[in-house]
Order: structure tokens, then sequence, then C-alpha cells
């Protein structure tokens, strides 16, 4: 049974073949970093920046794309990829520097497409500017990190920025035509089932593609002595799979699901310790899924 609209999916229909994701690194931080709005980061990001998994920035983007290429060259032979700048935030400098970043990273053929993350409140014009201009040579994704609508959450988990402030980058990066994935984060620390929906709900309705990611807890982060301290409890995997298929069906059949986990590494993983297994999660899921027959948007008025 067809539950959700799946990347792969997308991304065959679009591209007419397998196309993989290559993760790099543009050696960036973000002003939740820097000290522009904080120095402590978001309360559940690691010293990665939530991009543990890709290549080296001290190597070239060339030589990046080689090396991620090398990874996944046993699973594809389609021979296309998209060229992902991942950890903290990827429009976060000049535009001299992102402008040799971006056109590195899109000038091999086998490049289909650019995706880059960030966060809603690193897109000043100037960079808008940079980045309708590639999305004119190969199409552009802009990976923003939302995690949550509610404004209380947000200020606990140190996002820094107000719900409206993703509302204007969402309308900014569509007025250049950019596609747009958000990312959302499942059992953050004080929200209901309830609270979570609102946020599948709402983002269903204005992204092209949403990321739900279930709340890794990590070493070394503030979150961590949250959770050693008691303050919350992460979710069981049975809940997990419950509130994700209430999200599911509150986001619109045509927006993409980018993810329906996240991979945590299993080196610095705190909790929830089920999720290092990412085969026997997916399963589960899968398993739930059919037998509560969910369909994405079936909640949907």
């Amino acid at each position: 049974m067809k539950h959700y609209y799946s990347l792969n999916e997308y991304y065959k229909s679009k591209y007419g073949k397998k196309v993989y994701k290559l993760s790099l690194s543009g050696g960036m931080t973000c002003p939740n970093r820097d000290g522009t709005l904080d120095t402590r980061g978001c309360i559940f990001c690691g010293n990665g920046g939530s991009g543990e998994f890709a290549e080296s920035f001290r190597l070239s983007v060339s030589e990046q794309i080689e090396r991620a290429k090398s990874r996944v060259r046993a699973k594809t032979h389609d021979n296309a990829y998209i060229a992902y700048f991942q950890p903290f935030s990827n429009t976060y400098a000049s535009v001299e520097y992102l402008r040799k970043l971006y056109y590195e990273a899109i000038a091999p053929d086998e490049i289909v497409g650019l995706s880059v993350a960030t966060r809603p409140d690193c897109l000043p014009d100037d960079v808008l500017s940079l980045l309708c201009e590639i999305n004119k040579i190969k199409p552009l994704t802009v990976e923003l990190g939302l995690q949550t609508i509610h404004e209380h959450t947000a200020e606990y988990i140190r996002r820094g920025y107000k719900l409206s402030v993703y509302d204007k980058a969402v309308e900014k990066l569509h007025s250049i035509g950019a596609e747009v994935v958000t990312h959302l984060i499942i059992g953050l620390p004080g929200e209901s089932r309830d609270m979570m929906f609102d946020s599948a709900e709402y983002v269903g309705r204005v992204t092209d593609g949403v990321k739900l990611q279930l709340l890794h807890v990590i070493e070394g982060t503030d979150l961590a002595v949250e959770f050693a301290n008691g303050v919350f409890e992460v979710l069981s995997l049975e809940e997990y799979a419950d509130i994700l298929a209430g999200c599911i069906e509150r986001i619109k059949q045509d927006v993409v699901i980018h993810r329906l986990t996240g991979d945590g590494d299993k080196r610095s993983l705190i909790a929830p310790l089920w999720s290092a297994d990412k085969k026997r999660v997916l399963n589960y899921i899968s398993k739930y899924f059919d037998e509560k027959s969910v369909v994405q948007g079936s909640l949907l008025k």
C-alpha cells in the first residue's frame, strides 16, 4: 500500500532515474554559534551541526564529491547525484564565497541538482539573488530547520527566530523558483501529540517537502544534560510510529516526505537507543502504517 509521497518516487518522476544525495560541507557555522544570536547553538545540535556524515570541509568541493560518490557507487548505476551542503547554515557566508562553493558543486554533469540546508534567518537579498542565479542552471532545493511552529518550544530549544521569519523565507524562496524542504523534530520536550500534529499540518500547507526527524539526544549537547536530569523522556518506537502516522495524515498529498526518522551517529547517541537500528525502525514503521492504513493527507479537510 502506498502511504506517502517518498523522495525516491519524486526523484524518479523528476529525473527519470535513481538519484543519490552527496553530503558535503562548506565549513560554515551559524548565528546561533558565532555570537550573533548565541554561542551555544540549538539545544539539540551536536558538534557536527546535523552533518555528522558529511565529507570534510578541509577538502575541495570537487574532492568531497568524489569521496561521497565512492560511498554510494555500489548502490547505483545511474550516475545521478544531488550536491547537498548539510552541516550548519550553508548560506551563512559572503556571496563571493558561496558563489565559488555552489558553482564548483554543480559543475559536474552527473550533479543534477543542488540542495542547501540553512536557517530561515540566513537568507539576505544578495544570497537570494545568488540562489536564483543557481536555480536557473540546475534545480535548487533549500532546506530550512524549523523543528516546530510553537514559539514556547522554539525559545526552549534556542532556535533564535520567530515563525514569521520562516514564513517570509518560504515566500522569498518560492518567488525565485526554489523548492523548500522543512525540517520538523518529533518528540521535543514539552510538546503534546497535538502540538506535533499542528506543526506537520502547518508546514505541510506551505512547503514542498518535509523531513520528519525523531528527537535524538546526542553527547555534548545541552539537551543531553536535560535528559540526564530527568527533565523529559524520549519516545518509544511504538509512540514514535503512532505520532509519525498522524503527521503524515496531516500533510498534503503532493508534499514530498524526504525522511521518516533520521540517522544519529551511533558513537554519540545517548537516546533513544532503539533508533540506532534503522532497518528495524523502518520495517516497524512500514508494518504499522499498513495495519493503520495510513494515507498521506487523509485527515485534511
